[in-house]
């Protein structure tokens, strides 16, 4: 197991390629199947629409275009990770099959908005999942937050609660990506994304000595402001949320910022649709693929 985790270490490192967000649980999956063209009348209980949903991830990860050569690596959700790709466990089947990183989103959803975020809901039975991950091969975690504004107290108590979290995840030998997502239509985006900055810069020196995180962050307003991230050596990638911007909007931000790399959810499954034959699926989705690494490569 050792061996696997050093090769994907090194494919997460250094890799051009970007991540794919597969990652959407249940409050999102309803849209996420009608962007796919599966209306909400097609299932009658929760355990049918995860099928459904499980059958759109499956078919992606089994298409041509999907594998370690553009596909750095893919964040599952829980039950995604708990369900199998013909009679292989997912996480399994990623590595083994696709030469794909896989990742799993472990945050149970978004608390009430105060101080202008949301924090993370409590996390209780982390360490059992964190080890049931650990048993199924994946390499590393994510978990999301939320900045509605540029409010210091508020930004404050999001990269603390990521980080806290975060040592955790470290210490099961999983690496966190860390997600305090700032939303792209508020008004003071640039701020919020300054005082984040220099939060995440002040919660790295409690990164224990030779572990390393990945951040997940929302295009910035100001090309390069990651830069210093994206050279410490605590930060094994800095990957960036479309965050609602079209693929195009998505792919034309990212090229502006040197050193990140891609992880969509949206505008990678943008124009993808049940109704396509495999043929069509198949296009579509190399095309999404192919213009997403080119964004994504090393500059």
């Amino acid at each position: 197991m050792s061996e696997h985790r050093d090769a994907m270490a090194a494919q997460a490192a250094n890799k051009d390629g970007f991540i794919a967000a597969l990652d959407q649980s249940g409050g999102s999956t309803p849209k996420a199947l009608k962007l796919y063209g599966v209306e909400e009348g097609a299932w009658s209980n929760e355990a049918e629409m995860f099928d459904l949903i499980h059958q759109m991830r499956a078919r992606i990860i089994k298409s041509p275009a999907f594998t370690g050569d553009k596909v750095m690596g893919a964040i599952l959700f829980e039950q995604t990770m708990d369900r199998d790709i013909d009679g292989t466990p997912t996480a399994e089947y990623l590595w083994e099959k696709r030469g794909v990183v896989p990742f799993l989103k472990v945050d149970k959803g978004l608390a009430d908005e105060t101080d202008g975020v949301k924090l993370m809901k409590p996390m209780p039975d982390l360490d059992a999942l964190l080890k049931r991950a650990v048993a199924k091969g994946v390499f590393g975690t994510k978990m999301r937050s939320v900045i509605d504004a540029a409010n210091a107290k508020g930004i404050a108590a999001v990269v603390a609660q990521q980080f806290e979290v975060g040592n955790q995840i470290l210490g099961h030998g999983l690496v966190p990506i860390i997600e305090p997502e700032v939303t792209i239509s508020i008004s003071d985006k640039a701020e919020a994304e300054d005082i984040l900055l220099a939060e995440i810069r002040k919660h790295l020196d409690k990164v224990p000595s030779g572990k390393q995180i990945m951040l997940k962050l929302t295009l910035p307003e100001k090309a390069n402001l990651y830069r210093p991230l994206i050279e410490d050596p605590r930060v094994m990638r800095v990957v960036a949320l479309s965050g609602g911007y079209s693929r195009d909007e998505a792919n034309a931000k990212l090229m502006q910022n040197e050193g990140m790399i891609a992880s969509f959810s949206r505008a990678l499954t943008e124009g993808l649709s049940a109704k396509q034959s495999d043929a069509e699926f198949d296009a579509a989705l190399a095309e999404a693929i192919d213009s997403i690494f080119e964004a994504s490569r090393a500059r």
